[in-house]
């Protein structure tokens, strides 16, 4: 018998198209191959496993970044990626 209220597969490569244009609408960020940059500074890196999309997000704009390391294994976890990212350039933007 199947669940019918389980949730659909999370499809990594479908999902990660989403997430880029969603990232695209964001303030400032330019798409760069694999990542999105701020004003000429890489601050978000994706990739899509198998299973997942692992993404790393800058701390702060830098040539070197420390990045934070996040693994999107369902929709809702990229969700709340996209919600951590618009959060960061608000405070970004503020320092400025």
């Amino acid at each position: 018998m199947t669940d019918f209220f389980a949730p659909p597969a999370f499809k990594p490569a479908e999902a990660l198209v989403q997430l880029k244009r969603q990232l695209r609408e964001g303030k400032g960020l330019a798409e760069r191959g694999d990542g999105f940059d701020l004003k000429g500074q890489a601050v978000i890196h994706l990739e899509a496993t198998a299973t997942t999309i692992e993404a790393q997000l800058a701390k702060r704009p830098a040539r070197s970044p420390e990045w934070t390391k996040h693994s999107l294994k369902n929709s809702a976890d990229v969700r709340k990626f996209v919600d951590t990212v618009k959060a960061q350039l608000t405070r970004w933007s503020a320092d400025e």
